[in-house]
């Protein structure tokens, strides 16, 4: 065979062995750039109190999770019992980011079906989103007290999400509060 008719051959095993390597890994593991770096800074209204804006320098010093929400996400419906329930065991403030949606679906959707937030912030044109990452709703970034990020979760928490990868690591950060 000539070395010519290889080359072809060659390339088609690289692409075979990236495909393979592609398999293997999951899908929804989008390693996030931002983990362990400082949480990109925003000043926005709050959903409940729009003359009153929230900033990421008014969460200094606590360890506190920001979770991705929206009224039109039916994922997030799906995610929001469970951090109704986590809430409610008062471990950590969430602060909810409604993510591109309309203040007043925003607040008859946590009327509906429950506020789980100390305060929700309105992303009105999905600018803190961008800043943050975000792929799509709903996801819920875990910052500790120096304002760092410290894990990003892509899709709804579920219970096995938040005892196997949030709750061990708010206990870390906070002493073994949590």
């Amino acid at each position: 065979m000539k070395p010519k008719a290889l080359i072809p051959f060659a390339i088609f095993l690289v692409l075979v062995v990236f495909l393979a390597i592609g398999l293997t890994r999951d899908p929804r593991e989008i390693p996030s750039p931002l983990i362990d770096k400082p949480a990109p800074a925003f000043s926005l209204p709050q959903l409940a109190k729009p003359d009153q804006p929230l900033q990421l320098a008014d969460m200094q010093g606590k360890v506190w999770l920001l979770n991705v929400w929206a009224s039109w996400c039916a994922a997030c419906r799906d995610e929001h019992p469970v951090l109704v329930e986590f809430a409610k065991q008062g471990v950590l403030p969430i602060v909810g980011l409604n993510y591109k949606d309309k203040r007043a679906d925003a607040q008859a959707w946590l009327k509906e079906f429950g506020d789980p937030y100390a305060t929700s912030i309105v992303d009105a044109d999905g600018r803190v989103g961008i800043d943050y990452g975000v792929y799509g709703v709903p996801e819920t970034f875990l910052i500790d007290g120096a304002g760092r990020i410290r894990y990003k979760q892509i899709g709804p928490i579920t219970p096995e999400v938040l005892a196997k990868e949030i709750l061990p690591r708010v206990r870390q950060l906070t002493g073994g509060q949590g």
